[in-house]
């Protein structure tokens, strides 16, 4: 993979390389469900770099499903052993595995930005057909800026759906820089956030980062 790859993309990896990932971590080459992962067509996900991850490998990450323990997998790969990326999946696409209550509140969300992204238990019960979700799960989603207008009245739009989801709304309003939770802000232009980029985490003002957000 020539270009960066954004946080939060969902990539495939080539079988060699997850065998080289099998290799260096054979406690989890032993777990049937990790071990085939990639043969199921199953993808990981681009996350932040840790402090113990090597030098020049791309960081990922799978969330397991309840069924087997919740972990999430920290693991990482070569840029050559990405054989394939792309964007996590559209509210759109995933909404058809959501359960039937979050419906009305999809809807809104979709009317409010049809461009909406989601990448947690929604994303992962759609792209993969394992369950996800449970009555208490979050729909976390990725909400792109596309315009100084909407930038300002985003967040407060987010929160009038939200008071009335029947699930907590989690997730960030990506821009530029990077990602901030979307509470954050809600709060007063000067107020300190904390900006999610792909190489770490930076402080911003609210006024600063949506002013200069727009993607």
């Amino acid at each position: 993979m020539a270009q960066a790859l954004a946080r939060h993309s969902m990539v495939k990896a080539s079988a060699a390389g997850w065998a080289a990932v099998m290799s260096r971590n054979p406690e989890l080459a032993g777990e049937p469900i990790i071990e085939g992962w990639t043969r199921a067509g199953r993808p990981l996900i681009v996350r932040r770099p840790a402090c113990s991850d090597a030098t020049g490998l791309i960081p990922l990450g799978l969330p397991l499903p309840p069924s087997h323990g919740k972990r999430r997998i920290a693991v990482a790969l070569a840029a050559s052993d990405i054989i394939a990326s792309a964007p996590p999946p559209s509210l759109a696409d995933a909404a058809a595995a959501a359960p039937a209550a979050w419906g009305a509140t999809i809807d809104l969300l979709l009317q409010l930005l049809p461009e909406t992204r989601t990448f947690g238990s929604l994303a992962w019960q759609h792209l993969t057909g394992l369950s996800y979700l449970s009555d208490g799960s979050d729909l976390d989603l990725l909400w792109p800026l596309s315009s100084a207008k909407q930038a300002n009245t985003l967040p407060f739009d987010i929160a009038r759906i939200a008071s009335q989801a029947p699930m907590r709304l989690d997730g960030e309003i990506v821009g530029r820089a990077g990602g901030v939770q979307w509470r954050e802000l809600t709060g007063a232009d000067e107020d300190d956030v904390l900006v999610k980029g792909p190489a770490g985490v930076h402080s911003s003002t609210r006024a600063a980062f949506l002013a200069g957000g727009m993607s």
